[in-house]
């Protein structure tokens, strides 16, 4: 039974690791397919190239062509992109009613509220709500 429990528990926590990061593991793992499979096509092309002007084909020729071509196209669109989501994402989340400084302005103002109305019970009460809902 306690094994049980334990491995219930156990899966329960790997599961919601899982969950909470989904959205990192499936970004990442886009990410390894794509580069390994622009990295690869990048070969056969490199290979297609050098054998139409019967040059030799270099490890070191290729990885520098292809590394500048990656970096080429980042530097276009991809920091771009990281600029707008991260940028945007951050400078709208400040000061929004969804932000940490908003929930703390409100806890305060609910803090105060039970205070009043609940004189002899609030401390126990807030106590009680702090260790249900703990602070991230």
């Amino acid at each position: 039974m306690t094994y049980m429990v334990s491995t219930a528990l156990s899966n329960r926590f790997y599961m919601g690791r899982i969950k909470k990061r989904g959205y990192l593991w499936v970004t990442l793992g886009f990410f390894v397919i794509s580069i390994s499979a622009h990295w690869t096509f990048a070969w056969f092309a490199y290979i297609d190239e050098q054998n139409a002007h019967n040059q030799p084909v270099q490890a070191g020729d290729y990885f520098n062509k292809t590394f500048r071509d990656t970096m080429e196209n980042w530097q276009s669109e991809f920091l771009q992109l990281i600029w707008q989501v991260a940028g945007l994402s951050f400078l709208l989340y400040a000061g929004s009613p969804q932000s940490k400084e908003e929930q703390d302005r409100t806890e305060e103002k609910i803090d105060f509220i039970i205070k009043k109305l609940e004189p002899e019970n609030a401390k126990r009460l807030l106590e009680e709500w702090d260790r249900k809902y703990p602070k991230k």
